[in-house]
């Protein structure tokens, strides 16, 4: 029996790739997709390239999408705006980390256009107008639901000549989030948008957890799971409405945590910044010298520090050991071993 079906060519040029699967199959057609195994596995570039932060401390990681999710009101908008200014070139550091500025940013002002218009107003001034040239807002709805027709994001990125997207929320950019489906559907528009060599931040809302107390994690995260599953970073912002200072924290990380962090939210100024970091290089030299549970302890803010948590802090002590700010105990390592600060051991 014969078989008719067509079967893509396992080498070849764009030409034969074309001949293979048709005319009317652009990806396929431009190439653009495929890449050798030596290319894609053993020339990657070094470390983790960054579009927020730097060595193992990635909070957008190139070619990865960001996720910012929290309830409303506790600083989603003003820490994106803050993102934007570090894409526009206007500042060059967002939480104590490097922001790497584009060309083009193209921001999608859907939820409450005017409201998120008078946050950004209170970032930027006069002085800014320039690089806000650089910046195309979309306001409302988006001309179709992105979930369902998934390639209308890249569309829009394209349209615009942006090199990276703000989503401003996820709640109005498809309906259904709950629904696998739906999911599924915004992941493969975020894949699309990705593949083209753009990057994109998306705000989203967290579930209604009833103020339990416990602390956030990816499952916090409202909707199908398929939302975060192709999401690189995601930071949970926890607070109430109007708080001065709410917790970031990293739940879905592409290098080392950040954070956790208290920050400060200036409604008024516009801006948040980082309130209480733990040093623990200071903590180290202050106190002669820090075990990994002491120093989980002090990150985390418990005195009962889970595994995960004494894990997550033994890796960035190591870190800074290999960093040469911290003198380690060497060997195994155990819960009681010091790890000091140069100079101090």
């Amino acid at each position: 029996m014969t078989d008719n079906t067509a079967h893509a060519p396992t080498t070849g040029d764009a030409d034969t790739i074309a001949d293979a699967f048709g005319p009317s199959h652009n990806a396929f057609s431009s190439g653009r997709r495929f890449s050798s195994g030596r290319r894609f596995i053993l020339e990657r570039p070094p470390g983790i390239p960054a579009v927020w932060g730097s060595g193992d401390r990635v909070a957008w990681a190139e070619g990865e999408a960001l996720m910012i999710a929290g309830p409303q009101g506790v600083g989603k908008t003003t820490l994106a705006g803050q993102l934007v200014r570090g894409l526009l070139g206007v500042q060059d550091h967002v939480l104590g980390l490097p922001v790497r500025p584009c060309e083009r940013v193209l921001y999608l002002a859907m939820d409450r256009p005017r409201q998120i218009s008078r946050a950004l107003g209170r970032q930027f001034t006069d002085d800014d107008g320039d690089a806000l040239e650089r910046l195309t807002v979309w306001e409302g709805p988006p001309p179709h639901d992105l979930a369902r027709y998934t390639h209308t994001l890249t569309e829009m990125a394209e349209w615009a000549g942006a090199d990276a997207v703000i989503v401003d929320s996820l709640k109005d950019a498809a309906l259904g989030l709950s629904e696998d489906e739906v999911g599924a559907g915004w992941n493969r528009a975020v894949q699309t948008l990705l593949g083209t060599g753009r990057n994109i931040a998306v705000l989203h809302h967290n579930k209604k957890t009833g103020g339990t107390g416990t602390a956030p994690t990816i499952d916090t995260v409202f909707g199908s799971t398929w939302l975060t599953s192709g999401t690189g970073s995601v930071f949970m912002l926890t607070g109430s409405p109007g708080d001065a200072v709410v917790e970031l924290r990293h739940v879905k990380q592409p290098a080392a945590e950040i954070g956790p962090h208290k920050l400060f939210h200036d409604q008024v100024a516009g801006t948040i910044t980082v309130r209480d970091a733990v040093d623990l290089v200071a903590a180290a030299a202050s106190s002669g010298g820090l075990t990994v549970r002491a120093a989980a302890a002090l990150i985390h803010g418990t005195d009962n520090p889970d595994r995960a948590a004494v894990e997550k802090t033994r890796r960035r002590l190591t870190q800074l050991v290999k960093d040469g700010a911290l003198v380690g105990p060497g060997g195994a390592a155990g819960v009681t071993a010091l790890y000091c600060a140069v100079g101090a051991s």
